[in-house]
């Protein structure tokens, strides 16, 4: 089983980190099951984002925020600043996994479990041989790290720990 140690403990948890096949760290993800209510509220989850990737380990090349209506994927510049890399609509990439899911209600874990429905399918194929934002994954340099990787949750086990 794969554990990975948050340091200092409860600091930093996202609630999905996707490895390469060299089980490095190559993107992080957030998920909120809610449509941001007001700009403020938008920026304070990219801050939470800039944040994980700024802390948990140097050099973790993609970010990401889920919500309801939008995955947005973002990078650090230069001047560790995050930066908008795309922006493509939740419906049109999680519908391919549940076609329901644009007319019911999505909850947190829900959400997660498509988002990595979508990561899994973009590593292995398993669910489309082009899945759902593949060229666009490809042109930002993400899609070649997905392949072959694997997620990981974060779990409440009593201790800081990811498997």
């Amino acid at each position: 089983m794969q554990v990975i140690n948050f340091q200092p403990p409860q600091k930093y948890r996202p609630d999905i980190m996707f490895t390469n096949k060299d089980e490095e760290i190559i993107l992080i993800v957030e998920v909120k099951a809610q449509k941001p209510e007001t700009e403020l509220n938008r920026q304070s989850a990219i801050y939470q984002l800039k944040t994980y990737l700024q802390n948990i380990k140097p050099d973790i090349p993609f970010g990401m925020l889920v919500d309801l209506e939008e995955i947005n994927i973002f990078a650090l510049n230069n001047d560790q600043e995050i930066e908008n890399l795309i922006s493509l609509r939740t419906n049109d990439i999680l519908s391919n996994y549940d076609p329901e899911s644009p007319h019911k209600r999505i909850f947190d874990f829900y959400l997660e479990t498509l988002i990595k429905s979508w990561l899994r399918d973009l590593s292995y194929h398993w669910n489309s041989d082009t899945p759902p934002a593949y060229n666009e994954l490809a042109k930002i340099g993400l899609l070649p790290l997905l392949e072959g990787g694997h997620t990981y949750i974060q779990e409440n086990l009593g201790d800081d720990t990811l498997h």
